[in-house]
């Protein structure tokens, strides 16, 4: 999934690759994904886009925006695995959508679980685009510890963790992977109330949101997410399904997963005591 190092990255290395070149084309998806969602009809795609030079790219939040000629954007967000293919690479055989380019280069957009690709002029009418680009990034020098206190202290206190900070985009970019290894190293359980939280508990949880964040972007990504050229990030989770039943690195404990508020949570219960 497309959380906030792999929105960053990803909009940077667009940024880089793609600024400068002009769609010629437009394929639709090879086959149908109910969980592949667009803005309006994906088939206007075409007549959208062909033509249009890229501009720039960034990535905020849980969104990468490609910004073309007259202000017409594309954005994609959550289970969305975009790759650049050079000139003359094969074709996959399932894909989304894929745009071609004038140097002969293309990208292609696939979705496994759930994903959108959404095409717009000017201003994009969705909520979870709009809390990503206005409220607060957690990389940000002005996300301070004062901050997040209010932010947390203005919430329901029986708010599990988890809900606090991966629901709602409360803090853009921030969702159920890189939750894991942001608690782990802060000693709290995914299930823990705020009502519960010590003042240490609030700093620790602090502090582990930016050093846990900054690594991440600084080491490309997570190991469980590609970048824009299909390489896995050099993050390597603490916490994830790569880690699922092995010892935890702290206290050999075996890493637990349950199911809870809809996803999947991964913890130590001796590390992270509920």
């Amino acid at each position: 999934m497309i959380e906030l190092p792999e929105a960053i990255l990803l909009g940077r290395q667009m940024n880089d690759v793609l600024a400068g070149k002009t769609v010629t084309n437009v394929f639709n998806a090879t086959h149908v994904n109910k969980f592949a969602f667009f803005n309006g009809d994906p088939l206007a795609y075409k007549s959208l886009l062909t033509g249009l030079k890229i501009r720039s790219a960034t990535g905020q939040g849980i969104f990468v925006d490609i910004r073309f000629d007259n202000d017409v954007y594309l954005s994609i967000c959550d289970g969305v695995k975009v790759k650049y293919n050079v000139r003359n690479s094969p074709v996959p055989d399932k894909y989304q959508l894929l745009l071609t380019f004038d140097d002969e280069t293309f990208l292609t957009f696939t979705v496994a679980m759930y994903g959108g690709m959404y095409v717009y002029q000017n201003e994009f009418q969705n909520s979870y685009h709009q809390k990503s680009m206005e409220r607060l990034s957690a990389l940000r020098a002005d996300f301070t510890e004062d901050y997040f206190s209010n932010s947390l202290n203005n919430e329901k206190p029986t708010l599990s963790l988890k809900a606090f900070l991966a629901t709602e985009q409360r803090f853009p970019g921030i969702g159920n992977g890189v939750l894991q290894d942001i608690l782990f190293r802060a000693g709290l359980h995914p299930k823990r109330k705020l009502n519960t939280l010590t003042e240490s508990n609030k700093n620790a949880l602090y502090q582990s949101i930016k050093e846990v964040l900054t690594t991440m972007l600084a080491k490309g990504g997570r190991n469980t997410e590609t970048d824009l050229f299909g390489k896995a990030g050099g993050y390597p989770t603490i916490l994830s399904k790569n880690t699922y039943q092995q010892a935890c690195p702290k206290c050999g404990e075996t890493i637990i997963k349950e199911n809870f508020m809809g996803g999947t949570i991964y913890y130590c219960p001796y590390c992270q005591p509920i």
